[in-house]
């Protein structure tokens, strides 16, 4: 079963959705006459991905895993009752209203179909089962079999989540690997505590790193400053998890590790604004991404030209 409808995603459109290997951060737009097969896969990696339409679907989609994971979808725009249907196990689920910013948090063991008749607009977070386990291992709650089904639920935490980085979906160098795997901690920690039906209060240490571990981690953080590094090598190099190792780190420097890379970066763009009169391509390679400048800019509180003329 194909819908008329497909996708026009700023990448070539000849290529049917199935079958391309999507970055991390997607933005899918979907216009009249294209294409998408009823049946989506995800893979082993958490994703994120904005998918809208202006004009719906004809057929219903299903979406699956080649890997057990949670399906996380945000709604961003409204839709009327008689415009959209879900079905979780093939059965279809009463659905209400739905409101902007309301959450579906669904097993994807479950196969969930949606069916949007009229223009949509949707982020999908695929939050792969094996990170979970690896948190709640780390606060020492063990894995949690079962997570509660959610449909179109209010929950100001996913609401809040999906706000803050929906400006940035698609765009060219967003986010960073490192804030790709903060965005995924801080997501699962908060299904494992809200639909994660835990037994018992998490065990969480509150010590930061040691001497030896807070070195390399700023050597390793300073030698990228690209951010190309994930904190699964950050962890690795201090002998920890990668929760326990995000944890410690904050502890130690009072900011996440991508924060703290950031705070480099500027450093190292004023310290090179100091030594040249003209921006010099170094410079320039270094504020091409547009992440780049929209953390540098709140960060320092002006423009590089108008920092340079001040100091």
């Amino acid at each position: 079963m194909r819908s008329n409808l497909a996708y026009d995603r700023r990448r070539s459109a000849a290529a049917p959705l199935a079958s391309v290997v999507d970055p991390p951060v997607n933005h899918v737009h979907l216009k009249e006459r294209s294409s998408i097969p009823s049946l989506l896969r995800g893979g082993d990696a958490f994703t994120i991905t904005r998918m809208e339409s202006s004009s719906g679907l004809d057929d219903r989609i299903t979406k699956v895993s080649s890997v057990p994971a949670l399906l996380v979808a945000v709604s961003v725009t409204s839709l009327t009752r008689a415009d959209c249907q879900f079905w979780v196990d093939d059965k279809l689920v009463p659905t209400p209203h739905i409101a902007p910013f309301r959450s579906n948090v669904i097993d994807l063991d479950a196969q969930p179909g949606c069916w949007p008749g009229s223009a949509f607009d949707y982020v999908l977070f695929h939050v792969p089962r094996k990170g979970l386990d690896d948190v709640a291992a780390d606060l020492a709650v063990g894995p949690v079999e079962t997570y509660r089904v959610s449909v179109v639920e209010e929950d100001l935490v996913l609401a809040q989540l999906t706000k803050s980085i929906l400006p940035y979906i698609g765009r060219q160098g967003w986010p960073f690997p490192l804030a790709l795997d903060h965005l995924n901690l801080i997501l699962g920690a908060h299904l494992l505590q809200k639909y994660g039906g835990l037994r018992k209060p998490p065990t969480i240490s509150l010590g930061g790193l040691g001497p030896l571990q807070k070195r390399r981690a700023t050597e390793l953080l300073s030698e990228n400053l690209s951010g190309r590094i994930r904190l699964s090598q950050l962890a690795a190099e201090c002998g920890l998890s990668i929760s326990h190792f995000a944890r410690s780190f904050k502890a130690s420097f009072g900011v996440s590790a991508h924060r703290w890379l950031v705070q480099r970066r500027i450093e190292r763009s004023q310290e090179l604004l100091m030594h040249t009169r003209s921006r010099c391509p170094t410079l320039r390679n270094r504020q091409a991404s547009d992440q780049g400048r929209s953390l540098h800019l709140p960060s320092i509180g002006r423009r590089p030209g108008r920092w340079r003329r001040d100091y």
